[in-house]
């Protein structure tokens, strides 16, 4: 008899061993790899607390702003009476007003005003102009796999032990000078700090988190076959847990069709005829508002495990995708011009961590001429394919596998560098097969 999965008791024991290395581990780092939506920032908020709890001092390093406000709002959440130090630039408006309203968090620039406190979170930018008599006995770094291993190298001298928490399918980190001359060498400070760190320390316990709560399961399967073939994850529900429903009925056009095929598949291709076009081909930008206008347009209900009331399918529930900035400005332009303003539009590197019910996607080989290094990145693609609760609905230009076909991967191999698996030209490949079933044509 074949056992059933239970997702809720495979994290469970995942988070259990994870804390048990990090509170009573003899080794000083740590490595989590969680996929999309599987509670990464949950597991740092609790590992936080215990730690707080046993009386150990802790630095909590996060890479954006951003995400150390949040990192900081969900600890307070959750224990409204801990200390908590949020380091923050001296920059002008440099954190989240919202932590104004929050008694037990203390504010500063300086970080000896917060010498003392439990847990004090900052961004490794600013930890990198920390200097300290004593170091911290522990470190959490957040989204380790988008830190540098130069900007781990300049902080890794404030702490004793560290967990690393990060997502290996996304995006590497960015560096703004070329890094060719580091290929191959194990202090490539262009690197992710958690491939550095293990390249150093192989000896060290890696985990992963089995479980995404954010992708559905009509998702979860093809992400994870085409993104995390060595690291295979599940999703947290079932088929029959979430429904995407709409109170307006099709009106046959095809971003409606496109629209119904998602709902019902989690999956939907609005393809349009092949066509060499610049990078805001104006035709694509179009169909993206418009498959957004209707979404609005037919009153759409999401039904999940979290609530058992459908939840409306509002303009902040949405987000559409794009790989350039550009492409981006001109779907916020578009949608503009048909009345839509509060839809989240932004490049996959800024949606990295995001989550929505229903992501539109402008997919980053359509109308172009060739395949280059940039829009086969992997980790692009897999943010843009992950963010999403219920749908995702990708817009694109017919010709991708022929074009796949006519561009192989002929990416230089170097020797001693870390190969990531699958490549981008294989993810795009196998994930276009898979989107290809859902496909509507339309010759708008």
């Amino acid at each position: 008899m074949t056992a059933v999965f239970d997702p809720g008791a495979a994290a469970a024991q995942a988070t259990d061993a994870i804390l048990a290395d990090t509170l009573h581990g003899i080794h000083r780092g740590v490595v989590v790899d969680s996929p999309p939506g599987a509670g990464k920032s949950t597991l740092v908020v609790r590992a936080a607390l215990e730690l707080a709890e046993a009386g150990r001092p802790l630095m909590v390093v996060a890479q954006t702003n951003a995400q150390v406000d949040d990192l900081v709002l969900r600890l307070a959440e959750k224990n409204p009476d801990l200390p908590v130090g949020r380091l923050h630039s001296s920059d002008t408006d440099p954190y989240d007003k919202a932590l104004d309203g929050l008694a037990n968090v203390r504010k500063s620039a300086k970080a000896a005003d917060l010498t003392g406190l439990p847990v004090t979170i900052s961004t490794a930018a600013k930890w990198a102009h920390v200097k300290v008599d004593e170091p911290w006995r522990h470190a959490i770094v957040d989204e380790a796999y988008q830190m540098r291993s130069d900007a781990l190298l300049a902080v890794a001298g404030l702490f004793e032990r560290a967990l690393f928490v990060g997502d290996p399918g996304q995006l590497d980190p960015f560096a703004i000078v070329g890094s060719d001359q580091w290929a191959g060498l194990s202090y490539d400070p262009s690197g992710s700090a958690v491939t550095t760190l293990l390249a150093h320390n192989p000896e060290l316990p890696q985990h992963r988190l089995p479980v995404s709560w954010r992708l559905p399961a009509s998702a979860a399967p093809l992400v994870s076959d085409a993104f995390y073939p060595y690291t295979p994850f599940r999703s947290g529900t079932g088929h029959d847990d979430r429904r995407l429903t709409f109170a307006v009925p099709s009106d046959g056009s095809a971003p409606d069709r496109v629209i119904d095929e998602a709902a019902e598949s989690g999956w939907g291709l609005l393809e349009l005829p092949a066509r060499h076009t610049p990078r805001t081909d104006p035709e694509a930008v179009g169909a993206v508002a418009a498959v957004v206008r209707r979404l609005l347009d037919r009153g759409g209900a999401a039904t999940s495990e979290r609530s058992p009331d459908p939840a409306p399918l509002t303009a902040d529930r949405v987000a559409v995708g794009t790989a350039h900035r550009d492409q981006a400005a001109a779907v916020r332009a578009a949608l503009a011009d048909l009345g839509v303003h509060d839809v989240t539009v932004d490049t996959a590197n800024r949606l990295q961590g995001r989550e929505y019910d229903v992501t539109v996607v402008l997919h980053p080989l359509s109308g172009r001429p060739d395949a280059t290094a940039f829009h086969l990145e992997t980790g692009r693609l897999c943010v843009l394919a992950s963010r999403h609760r219920h749908a995702c609905i990708m817009i694109c230009r017919a010709g991708v596998s022929d074009l796949l076909d006519d561009y192989p991967s002929t990416e230089p191999v170097q020797l001693g560098t870390v190969v990531k698996f699958p490549d981008g030209w294989e993810a795009m490949m196998s994930t276009w097969d898979r989107w290809s079933e859902h496909r509507v044509a339309w010759r708008p």
